[in-house]
């Protein structure tokens, strides 16, 4: 075969991340239910970045946080971006998507984590001067979210449907 006609695949696993600037790249993330996923793409410097986060925040278990960062949105998030600035990305140029955030079960009034990551969510990225480009957050139905790196195309797809972002 003359080449790899398909992007490289790269999973981002609950309370994971990837960065990448191969433009075969297709970084994706699978069962986003209460998580949220956030892709950043830098389209002038064709730099992405997919971070899978988990729960809104870190206090409620600082070993784990500790540990891993990124299961958390309040210790994941500026992680993340951290990392996709030293890997090139420009702030100015940064187009912000996120997916996810659904409530799968009736967990009543109490819980509400798909609710809670995403208000946790937007606080950071609005303290920071980053702003959302899209989204697809909420509902009761589980997401698969891939950032094309040669584009900066996203896609979300569930059960019922799909949609680019």
């Amino acid at each position: 075969m003359y080449g790899d006609p398909l992007p490289h695949r790269q999973t981002v696993r609950i309370a994971d991340m990837a960065i990448s600037s191969d433009p075969r790249a297709e970084l994706i993330t699978h069962a986003l239910g209460s998580c949220i996923g956030v892709s950043a793409y830098d389209p002038v410097r064709q730099i992405g970045g997919l971070i899978h986060v988990m729960l809104p925040l870190s206090k409620l278990s600082p070993d784990k946080a500790r540990n891993n960062p990124l299961k958390f949105v309040d210790t994941g998030i500026p992680f993340f971006f951290k990392e996709l600035f030293k890997a090139g990305a420009q702030r100015d140029t940064l187009e912000i998507k996120l997916a996810g955030g659904a409530m799968l079960i009736d967990s009543g009034e109490h819980f509400k984590i798909g609710e809670r990551n995403y208000t946790i969510l937007r606080k950071l990225l609005w303290k920071n001067d980053l702003l959302i480009a899209a989204e697809d957050i909420g509902g009761s139905t589980s997401r698969t979210m891939s950032l094309f790196i040669e584009s900066g195309r996203v896609v979300v797809q569930s059960q019922t449907r799909k949609i680019e972002l």
